[in-house]
């Protein structure tokens, strides 16, 4: 059990010793979300949600209604049911999936994604070339990870730009969506 105060709303979450980061938030999480403004007109995306601390913060802050949330780890989204439920925003929608397979929602405002990035790149390089089809206009995606080009580089080949927070020994990057193809693909 954690509990923890992120923007000043106190949390608690239940976690396990099979999902990333059991013992406390991660501080890579707790980086991204320190650069982070919720807005009440924002549609967020929690893209590999783990046990919930990111979209059930954004919950807390915008309302449930306005955020999903999705892992591809059964037992991570039961207890991010089960944290959301602690945490009074049983509300959310909160989808078993591997990346964006089982997700029909789009138009999200941001998607936010502390990707697996001590493996191959095959899940990030989804991640962002999908969640580039599911943003709005202006929409904006945030990650966090240790590694800095190559997610500098993919971000500017989708997006047409990125910016970036070196903080606490990792790289935030924020990437706005202007356009409504990849940016590498205007070029042509």
């Amino acid at each position: 059990m954690i509990k923890t105060n992120i923007k000043g709303i106190d949390l608690v979450f239940t976690t396990s010793k099979n999902v990333f980061s059991p013992k406390d938030i991660d501080q890579g999480t707790l980086s991204m979300l320190s650069v982070v403004e919720f807005k009440e007109s924002d549609k967020i995306l929690d893209l590999g949600c783990g046990y919930g601390v990111v979209g059930i913060l954004a919950a807390k802050i915008i309302g449930e209604n306005n955020v999903v949330m999705v892992d591809v780890d059964e037992e991570a989204v039961e207890l991010s049911r089960k944290n959301a439920s602690s945490n009074g925003v049983e509300g959310i929608k909160i989808v078993q999936s591997d990346g964006f397979d089982n997700l029909h929602e789009k138009d999200f405002t941001m998607i936010m994604s502390n990707p697996p990035y001590h493996t191959d790149f095959s899940i990030p390089k989804k991640f962002i070339e999908k969640g580039f089809n599911r943003l709005s206009m202006g929409g904006k995606m945030y990650m966090v990870t240790k590694r800095k080009e190559w997610y500098k580089n993919k971000l500017v080949a989708i997006f047409g730009g990125v910016k970036i927070w070196e903080l606490n020994g990792y790289y935030v990057f924020m990437s706005i969506k202007r356009t409504s193809t990849y940016a590498n693909r205007k070029k042509r």
